[in-house]
């Protein structure tokens, strides 16, 4: 059975985390507003298709 050594544990994490390579501030600035952007786009079509579609369905069933 191997020994736990809490120790180590925590080093090679610190080592791992030295390798993660960080956005910078712009980069997470566009990826924000991309995002948004999207998110935005995305809902102005669904409510867009809902809405045809709402008008179409009250059109055939004659309301």
């Amino acid at each position: 059975m191997a020994k736990i050594n809490p120790a180590k544990f925590i080093r090679e994490v610190r080592q791992e985390t030295d390798k993660i390579s960080w956005p910078s501030r712009k980069e997470t600035t566009v990826y924000t507003v991309m995002a948004l952007g999207l998110a935005t786009a995305a809902a102005t079509f669904f409510v867009f298709v809902d809405w045809a579609a709402g008008t179409i369905i009250r059109a055939i069933i004659g309301i």
